[in-house]
């Protein structure tokens, strides 16, 4: 395959690269210089605290200690990783590390203290750490969310090839296309097929064994090796060792989409990585746990939920004098049916009139019935729906154990009829109030994409996503995205 087909491509990867190289490097030094700024700070503020606000004699401390403090805590978060340049390194991750690092250098410092009987001020240092730590934290949180926004806006993205066989290679160009705030500029693809494009448009530049040569040539910054990249585990180990002179990241996609790295564990084997994927949290014992948090949160939202719903009801009355709820069959855990709650937005008749709004049916799949601009909302509904309000009612599905706070999106019986395999796995967790489909989009979002997200959240359960989706619905209800 001619290498030469993709050349203006790979030309303008080579002076982005360059680039985009130089302000890694300048990252790397303006994030060594602020967190060492922050941890100045941090001591500059201890030392106020201790010994001048409390009106306290401050203890003389020699140059070699102040300057051997900061310098230390710095290396000790280099050698934990906290300065890598891995676009994949997630923000828990780089969290951890800072927090391990300080607490390393917490007990060091308390260590040799205590051994060698030096008189340091430890009110002093644990104010430092108290300080210095959720600084580096927030400095960091900061700089991650710039990144983001920067990456998501198509600037400072490191340039990337996927190698593998075609399907894979678009399957991993899927991901990098939705996730663009993780920063990679996909320049083409290599494979072993004889094609001069994936099936989704991606360029192919040359065969595997071109990989090498296309990243001397052009100074691509990434090589993600999806599934089918070599014949065998020796192939991309020799692989391994000509990119390293290189310096360019290695990325392996294996075949396991939608998994959190939670289910994950590694384990080498006689030198082969073998890769463990637990169950699923949400499958098991864990589940009671879970529905204990939706009783006694369920209980509470109902209280404060009821003078809502009240002041709604006499507006619904004032407008058509028709019913202030509305029941529906719902299809829940397991396919068990129940009636689903909701303060009745539409006029009262608005089911038998669906069938002259089918051919408007705005939903890719077909399966979910969507219009932006329904008629049948009422003028109280529309302002009801803008902030879920209509939705409230179904706290008490969640209270009696139809519903979750959190969980799919619940179903119609129709829809469910109409559902593949992978759709099915809704069906394993009960249904709920606001899910990973409503902070994602709610009604923007197209088919596809609402039954992998349900899909996710079923595989990936855990507390810490129930309330990261929690926190993240009020935004949206707040914003009214994707409402209608």
């Amino acid at each position: 395959m001619d290498l030469r087909a993709g050349a203006s491509r790979l030309d303008t990867a080579g002076w982005t690269a360059t680039l985009t190289q130089g302000r890694a490097k300048h990252r790397r030094i303006v994030g060594v210089l602020a967190d060492a700024s922050v941890i100045f700070i941090a001591a500059v503020a201890a030392h106020a605290l201790r010994f001048e606000f409390l009106n306290e004699a401050a203890p003389e401390l020699p140059l070699w200690l102040m300057l051997l403090v900061p310098v230390a805590w710095l290396g000790t978060l280099a050698l934990a990783g906290a300065y890598s340049n891995l676009n994949l390194q997630t923000g828990p991750v780089e969290f951890q590390r800072i927090m391990l690092a300080s607490v390393i250098f917490a007990g060091t410092i308390g260590t040799i203290n205590y051994l060698v009987q030096y008189d340091l001020s430890r009110a002093f240092f644990l104010l430092t750490f108290a300080i210095g730590v959720p600084a580096l934290l927030t400095l960091r949180y900061t700089r991650r969310l710039v990144l983001k926004r920067l990456h998501a806006a198509g600037h400072q993205r490191n340039s990337a090839i996927i190698a593998g066989s075609p399907a894979h290679i678009d399957e991993v160009a899927r991901v990098l296309r939705r996730e663009k705030w993780l920063g990679y500029e996909m320049v083409g693809a290599v494979t072993t097929a004889d094609i001069t494009e994936t099936p989704s448009g991606l360029q192919v530049l040359g065969t595997v064994k071109d990989v090498v040569e296309l990243v001397e040539r052009s100074g691509i910054q990434t090589v993600i090796f999806a599934e089918g990249s070599f014949p065998d585990s020796q192939h991309f180990k020799r692989m391994a060792w000509e990119l390293e002179e290189h310096s360019a990241q290695m990325i392996v996609a294996p075949a396991l989409s939608d998994i959190s790295a939670s289910r994950l564990a590694t384990r080498p084997v006689g030198g082969l990585p073998l890769m463990y994927v637990e169950r699923p949290q949400a499958l098991n014992a864990s589940r009671w746990a879970k529905r204990l948090f939706d009783i006694v949160g369920s209980g509470i939202l109902l209280l404060v939920a009821g003078p809502i719903i009240a002041i709604v009801a006499l507006l619904i009355k004032l407008e058509d004098r028709g019913p202030i709820f509305f029941q529906q069959t719902r299809v829940g855990r397991r396919g068990e049916e129940f009636q689903c709650l909701k303060v009745r937005s539409m006029v009262v008749d608005a089911e038998a009139r669906k069938a002259e709004l089918e051919a408007q049916n705005e939903s890719e799949g077909k399966v979910l019935f969507k219009m932006a601009r329904d008629p049948r909302i009422t003028r109280v509904g529309a302002f009801i729906r803008r902030f879920s309000i209509d939705e409230l009612p179904q706290l008490w599905n969640v209270f009696r154990g139809d519903m979750s706070l959190v969980g799919p999106r619940p179903a119609l019986p129709k829809e469910v009829a109409l559902y593949d395999r992978d759709a099915e796995r809704r069906l394993d967790v009960r249904p709920g109030l606001t899910g990973l489909w409503q902070v994602s989009g709610r009604s923007d979002l197209p088919w596809d994409e609402t039954v992998r997200l349900d899909a996710y959240y079923v595989d990936n359960w855990s507390f810490m996503q129930d309330l990261t989706i929690m926190l993240r619905t009020a935004r949206a209800v707040v914003s009214s995205r994707g409402a209608y």
